[in-house]
């Protein structure tokens, strides 16, 4: 679900959706999400001084709240 909603978030701020792609690192108290853009895409993603990253990252928190594990967003070049 979570991994859904990053990739639905990400496609729908940068212009070349068809490069978004996320990962899903498993572990066993956190799953990681590795977010990949198109290079001219990342500032779109990440905004000025990181506020967008910070929003995504706080709706990805309160979705996987329910879980009870634990999110981390990763933003890779």
């Amino acid at each position: 679900m979570e991994k859904d909603l990053i990739e639905y978030i990400a496609k729908s701020l940068v212009d070349d959706s068809s490069q978004v792609q996320v990962n899903v690192v498993e572990g066993e108290k956190s799953t990681i999400l590795e977010l990949h853009v198109a290079e001219g895409d990342i500032g779109k993603v990440i905004g000025k001084h990181g506020r967008i990253a910070k929003a995504i990252r706080t709706v990805l928190q309160a979705a996987s709240a329910r879980t009870g594990k634990h999110t981390v967003l990763e933003i890779l070049d």
